[in-house]
């Protein structure tokens, strides 16, 4: 049966030899442990990591709902920030070829231009609102929905807009969750145990995307059965524990930012996905793995000279698929003034895999470690291992820093500043002394 998953170390072996990796072996393993055994820091959010199978409980009534809504509508408006946006869009980007309801979004900013641009886009249209929000009280998507649900009353009138929002949110309590018991919208739970950039295999990510037309069946399958895979103790066969032992072992030899790089435009939001998850994860404590990313071969004509030749405080993920739904012949031209005809009858796939291969040598002989993930192909099942993947070895990683890899304390400074900047109830103190300082 061929791998959905392939991971390969052998471009940084100049900086971290295979003994050294084995050398974190039996401190991985006791991270990987801690995980499956729900001990540790942050043992009270480890539900995604049985998420998988928990989920195929709930999928035929989540795929219900949503079928209910899309009936209704040719285009959803996911209102959401952080996990409750980049998972559902970093699937649908990526598997935009199966795509049926148009899927757009909002919340994730506070762009008066965008909302009003979004506004304008679908006054015609038959829409419909999936809002996101544990809380109900985060402000860029509170507000954001405050906005769209008063549009959209106006356009469909109050009752038609009632059956045409779905709110997923706390189970029991929060200002979303009182909104939505109050005006009878359906709704969907958002798991206890489970925070937000772990949430995409929950009705977080599941709603929308089965929504847009997607199998959450199959997208679960391939999560559930990389759940298995990387929940297995032989460290040594275990893809998740050796990308998280990689990761710290070069971070140890002073590669302290992890670029990650794709070869498909479509994979551009699996990146910022994935920037968020390690990011919002790791960063704490003064220490951890700066994550950035680059679409290549586009930012190869751009960001391609620092990694050649900037600072060495680097290291490169590539994640390659390796089967392309569909291909492309290069012509031939009689006058060959572009000088490209000896690649005439060649695919483009094949083409951009030989850029891929070019790429990984000369940066690996510029001193730049590179890891490189290879995934079968891009369908829902090979997406949802490629999710279950990364969250077990971000959680063994944040185990290997020795940080909480499930809280998010920091995120809080700014929201601070900005209530007691807007004049929010309760912040004045707060405001009198940002005024003092000029703020």
């Amino acid at each position: 049966m061929k791998k959905s998953l392939l991971l390969n170390l052998d471009y940084i072996t100049s900086v971290v030899s295979s003994a050294y990796q084995k050398s974190l072996y039996a401190q991985s393993k006791t991270a990987l442990q801690s995980l499956l055994q729900h001990q540790g820091l942050g043992n009270d959010f480890l539900g995604w990591v049985t998420l998988p199978t928990e989920m195929k409980k709930q999928v035929q009534s989540i795929k219900r709902a949503a079928r209910a809504l899309a009936q209704k509508c040719d285009a959803i408006i996911c209102i959401g920030i952080g996990g409750s946006y980049l998972g559902i869009r970093s699937t649908l980007e990526a598997l935009h070829d199966e795509v049926k309801t148009q899927i757009y979004y909002a919340g994730h900013h506070l762009s008066a231009h965008y909302l009003n641009r979004l506004m304008q886009e679908l006054k015609d249209r038959q829409v419909g609102l999936c809002v996101i929000s544990k809380s109900g009280t985060t402000t860029e998507p509170a507000l954001v929905f405050r906005i769209l649900k008063s549009w959209l009353e106006k356009k469909h009138g109050k009752n038609q807009a009632k059956q045409r929002i779905v709110a997923i949110t706390d189970r029991s309590q929060g200002a979303l969750k009182s909104l939505a018991d109050a005006e009878g919208y359906p709704t969907l739970v958002i798991p206890d145990d489970v925070g937000g950039r772990y949430s995409v295999l929950t009705p977080v990510g599941l709603f929308p995307i089965a929504a847009a037309g997607i199998s959450i069946d199959a997208l679960l399958q391939g999560a559930e059965d990389a759940a298995l895979d990387v929940s297995r103790l032989n460290i040594e066969n275990n893809l998740a524990a050796q990308y998280a032992i990689a990761r710290f072992a070069l971070y140890q030899k002073g590669k302290v930012i992890e670029v990650l790089a794709n070869f498909r435009p479509d994979l551009h939001f699996i990146s910022e996905w994935w920037k968020q998850l390690f990011g919002e994860s790791e960063g704490k404590d003064q220490q951890g793995i700066f994550p950035a990313s680059v679409d290549l071969t586009t930012d190869l004509h751009s960001m391609g000279q620092f990694l050649q030749e900037g600072s060495r405080n680097i290291f490169e993920t590539m994640v390659w698929v390796q089967k392309e739904s569909h291909d492309l012949l290069v012509p031939g031209d009689p006058s060959n003034r572009d000088g490209l005809n000896f690649l005439k009858g060649k695919k483009v796939s094949w083409i951009n895999e030989q850029a891929m291969r070019a790429t990984a040598f000369a940066h690996q002989q510029g001193g730049v470690p590179v890891i490189q993930l290879q995934l079968a192909e891009m369908t829902p099942y090979c997406l949802g291992y490629l999710y279950q993947f990364f969250e077990m070895a971000c959680g063994i990683s944040g185990r290997l820093f020795q940080i909480n890899p499930f809280d998010q304390p920091g995120v809080e400074a700014y929201k601070k500043n900005m209530f007691a900047l807007l004049g929010k109830p309760g912040f004045e103190q707060l405001a009198a002394q940002l005024k003092k300082k000029g703020i």
